[in-house]
């Protein structure tokens, strides 16, 4: 409930000149209609979409696929299956993260962002085959992060997915 970024939106729109994506806090179609207006080129959407998924769809249609990027908070379950979450990894969706990437990508999302929270903050590097699997189940870009803590790890990612980002 605290979507007052349209000032900050707005002027950093007016001192950069590269594409701005905006997430956090986006609810509805009114909210990314207002972030859009204040100057951002893309919107980035996560427990909306899992809680009202027709909102990907009708974004989709109102604005264009290539401006709703939907954000996929990974982790890994005891079992070896990726669970889609909300908050920052705090609250599980109960989603399967490949199946809710392909509904994302059917539903009409023009790019994953892809957070692969086990990893995120560890500097150990990314997780490889969470990143080839998503990468091969969908034909939209996917951007992944969380992992990082030098090159080679970067160097890893590109060399084992065909992925558009890191």
């Amino acid at each position: 409930g605290r979507n007052s970024l349209q000032d900050i939106i707005s002027r950093t729109a007016k001192e950069i000149f590269i594409p701005l994506t905006v997430g956090g806090g986006i609810r509805d179609i009114d909210d990314i209609s207002k972030i859009l207006r204040a100057g951002a080129d893309k919107v980035s959407i996560n427990t909306a979409a899992i809680g009202n998924p027709e909102l990907i769809s009708s974004a989709s249609q109102t604005f264009g696929s290539s401006t709703i990027i939907v954000s996929i908070e990974a982790i890994k379950q005891p079992d070896g299956n990726y669970k889609a979450f909300t908050d920052n990894g705090r609250n599980s969706s109960s989603r399967d993260v490949i199946s809710w990437a392909q509904e994302v990508e059917q539903r009409g999302a023009g790019e994953i962002l892809l957070t692969c929270v086990d990893k995120e903050g560890s500097g150990k590097g990314f997780d490889l085959l969470l990143a080839k699997e998503l990468s091969n189940a969908v034909s939209i870009p996917v951007v992944v992060h969380g992992g990082a803590g030098n090159m080679e790890h970067v160097l890893d990612l590109i060399k084992s997915s065909s992925l558009s980002g890191i």
